[in-house]
């Protein structure tokens, strides 16, 4: 009998007994993001430790036990309690709070980001620009939700927030949320890495819908050859600029260009090698598990998270949309030398984006070469999305 009696207690002690119907439901949707990450190589360099930080939450949620409310924003603080009794992912998760993951990364795109193609074509701007249309129709789908019946809707910094996923960039994400909306963070986070990862997913449907077979058979000519110097110059003169027009930039946008000065100088390449290999892998470790930690079931699964997550994918198919459409609209001006399928690139999954409009354009074209010629509205699109964030924080943050 005291057998049996122990083997009740072990599992009434279990990690079985406290678990929730909400927990199950992120559980399984963690199997479904590692099957993705591991299966299906949907950017599993993202995807991998996102999935396994929502399954590490979900089944032992004290890994991100917050008792002096570090960064959490509901519950009760306990007075006896001490900084390093916080669960482990918890105080990782600081680093995603103060805004210090988001820009080491944005350090180490820099350092990887070869901004020739964009010089060799500045109508990539253009582009880049047209890529953010999404970040705008979400903002207004997010401010006309409060209409909708039993639901509260969101403020204009939660609508700014939410509005950033379109811009396809989770650094961008999480350090415009960490400053306007706090408390959305981690759905936020977990929608933007979560849809970058999905990127060959959601975009192609849309690039096939909005262009013609002819169109997408576009072959497009060679680049120029970009010097030396204008690499060198440009990432100075575009911090110069945009710091100056919006200073709230200066924390993404300055850490971008460090690292491309890192790469492009040609004085710093420890520096350089250690921002886009040692550095960005550490980091992406960090926020990867700490964001998917975020979505602890009892607090995750409500109709807020819900609408977020549809708003964000909404966002994503308006950008990608934009960039296409404004691409066509180039390739009638220019007598059929742009190939519409580069558009897609403005949005500034870096180089996600860029590979998905090489993919699609091999399959209607076998010679065609498009990957450099989407580089360009590509790195356009994390400088059209690091502006976008300012301009919002300027607009929303007093």
């Amino acid at each position: 009998m005291s057998v049996v009696n122990a083997i009740v207690e072990i599992f009434q002690e279990s990690g079985f007994m406290s678990l929730s119907w909400q927990n199950w439901v992120m559980i399984l949707v963690s199997f479904g993001l590692l099957y993705l990450a591991i299966v299906k190589k949907f950017e599993p360099l993202l995807l991998l430790p996102i999935a396994f930080g929502m399954l590490l939450v979900n089944i032992y949620p004290d890994i991100m036990a917050d008792p002096l409310m570090m960064s959490s924003y509901e519950g009760t603080v306990d007075p006896n309690a001490h900084w390093y009794d916080a669960g482990v992912l918890r105080l990782i998760y600081a680093g995603v709070k103060s805004s210090i993951f988001p820009c080491l990364i944005f350090m180490a795109v820099g350092a990887m980001t070869d901004f020739g193609p964009l010089l060799a074509n500045p109508m990539s701007l253009l582009l880049g620009a047209a890529a953010q249309l999404g970040i705008y129709v979400a903002f207004m789908i997010a401010i006309l939700s409060g209409g909708l019946p039993f639901f509260d809707g969101f403020t204009a910094k939660e609508a700014a927030s939410i509005a950033i996923i379109g811009g396809a960039d989770g650094p961008t994400a999480i350090w415009l949320t960490s400053q306007l909306a706090p408390h959305l963070l981690g759905p936020i986070a977990v929608a933007a890495y979560s849809y970058m990862a999905l990127i060959p997913l959601i975009q192609p449907p849309i690039m096939k819908l909005l262009t013609t077979k002819k169109e997408r058979e576009i072959k497009m000519d060679q680049l120029r050859t970009v010097s030396k110097a204008e690499k060198i110059i440009f990432p100075i003169v575009v911090t110069v600029l945009c710091v100056l027009i919006l200073p709230s930039v200066a924390p993404l946008l300055g850490m971008l260009m460090l690292g491309n000065l890192f790469r492009e100088s040609g004085v710093t390449d420890r520096l350089s090698d250690t921002a886009q290999n040692a550095l960005c892998n550490i980091v992406t470790i960090l926020l990867g598990v700490t964001v998917g930690a975020t979505a602890e079931g009892k607090t995750f699964l409500d109709l807020k998270t819900i609408a977020i997550i549809i708003i964000g994918l909404l966002a994503f198919a308006f950008s990608t949309a934009g960039g296409v459409l404004f691409a066509k609209l180039l390739n009638v001006i220019t007598r059929g030398k742009i190939n519409p399928l580069i558009g897609s690139a403005g949005v500034s999954a870096v180089p996600m984006a860029a590979r998905v409009s090489q993919v699609e354009g091999r399959k209607y074209n076998p010679s065609n070469f498009l990957l450099m010629h989407a580089m360009g509205p590509n790195v356009a699109g994390v400088i059209g999305s690091a502006v976008a964030a300012g301009f919002l924080l300027m607009t929303f943050g007093k």
